[in-house]
């Protein structure tokens, strides 16, 4: 194993950095992938196995991993609680009020992933230089931000949302202007500085300058360049959920590894279908429910079924929080969970197989 890989270079070229990068290549290849609204089938495989199912992927590291689920029992039991009242709250103000909210908070979820991402690949380097983590920092920030800023020009222009109309507020156009120049300085410092590495240490890590770049290509891609709801799901959630499941995986691979619990036999290679079923099966039970009680835009993928009356806005008040607290919990604890400062003390080991192997699991 290179120290710039985290599992292996077939593992994180195949599950980590290589599916942002098919899909640029999918929706630059072909034109039907850059039809102005999402097809059923499309959404159905992007939206609700990959992104929706990659939000139950985060059970696994938590609820589902006993001694997990100990040490932090009251931080797990409260945070789906405080969703949904902080939910009831801000719906009760006004839907419009209560969408925003949560697509900003998503929003700084998906940067702050990829900057994980990037945080992942020092530690496993061996990366320890401040300046360097700064310039690794700006540039990942900027690869987002920039695409970003154009989308708040004249979000009502676009063919694509991040939840639904009006979601994003505009922004004067002198954002976008600092935006691209932070975007062009940012990545022409990270370049030279990967540069200056190898000119002193002969290394490269590619792991991180893969994030960066296939980070970069996704989000102009997806949001700048193309005005495809179709493209932007499919560039948007492939980068985002497909590397989060592998990485879950490979957590619960290290982590239960020759247990014989069930949690063992999911995590083995021959597990994987076991491993992503029942996340296909959450998400798909989830949305049936979005389909059935709100959106009601994706009938024929839920074998038709349909409401014969309109839902009162005091019971929506109740089920659309309701029903983003899975979402939202992830958000938190997505926070916490991929820390090396201590606080999992697990992680190292699990990930990078270093340390000292974790004491035996309770499958309990």
């Amino acid at each position: 194993m290179r120290p710039e890989w985290i599992a292996s270079t077939r593992f994180d070229l195949g599950l980590i950095i290589g599916p942002p990068v098919a899909a640029v290549l999918l929706v630059l290849a072909l034109p039907s992938m850059r039809a102005v609204e999402t097809p059923g089938w499309g959404w159905l495989i992007f939206v609700v196995f990959v992104d929706v199912a990659h939000v139950y992927s985060s059970l696994y590291r938590t609820y589902f991993e006993p001694d997990e689920f100990a040490r932090r029992r009251l931080f797990y039991l409260a945070t789906p609680l405080a969703c949904f009242l902080g939910g009831v709250a801000l719906y009760s103000v006004g839907s419009t009020v209560f969408w925003r909210v949560l697509a900003y908070v998503a929003v700084f979820h998906f940067i702050r992933q990829q900057y994980g991402f990037v945080m992942v690949y020092r530690h496993r380097a061996g990366e320890r230089s401040t300046s360097s983590a700064l310039v690794d920092k700006c540039a990942i920030y900027a690869a987002m931000v920039y695409p970003l800023a154009l989308w708040h020009r004249d979000p009502s222009s676009r063919n694509f949302e991040w939840f639904m109309e009006g979601d994003f507020v505009q922004l004067p156009d002198w954002v976008a202007t600092g935006a691209v120049v932070f975007y062009a300085a940012s990545l022409l410092l990270f370049a030279a500085r990967q540069v200056q590495v190898f000119a002193h240490t002969r290394t490269v890590n590619w792991g991180k300058i893969g994030i960066v770049g296939s980070t970069a290509a996704v989000w102009y891609v997806g949001i700048a360049l193309l005005d495809s709801d179709f493209a932007f799901t499919v560039t948007n959630v492939v980068a985002h959920g497909v590397p989060y499941m592998a990485l879950v995986w490979l957590y619960g691979r290290r982590r239960w590894a020759g247990n014989p619990s069930w949690r063992g036999a999911i995590h083995r290679p021959a597990g994987v279908g076991l491993f992503v079923g029942l996340l296909f099966a959450l998400a798909y039970a989830e949305e049936g429910l979005w389909e059935l009680f709100v959106w009601q835009e994706h009938a024929e993928v839920f074998l038709g079924m349909a409401l014969n009356f309109e839902v009162p806005s005091w019971v929506l008040t109740i089920l659309v929080p309701l029903f983003t607290v899975p979402q939202a919990t992830h958000y938190i604890l997505d926070a916490r969970i991929w820390k090396f400062d201590g606080s999992n003390p697990n992680l190292r080991y699990c990930l990078f197989l270093e340390g000292a192997a974790p004491a035996a699991a309770n499958d309990s």
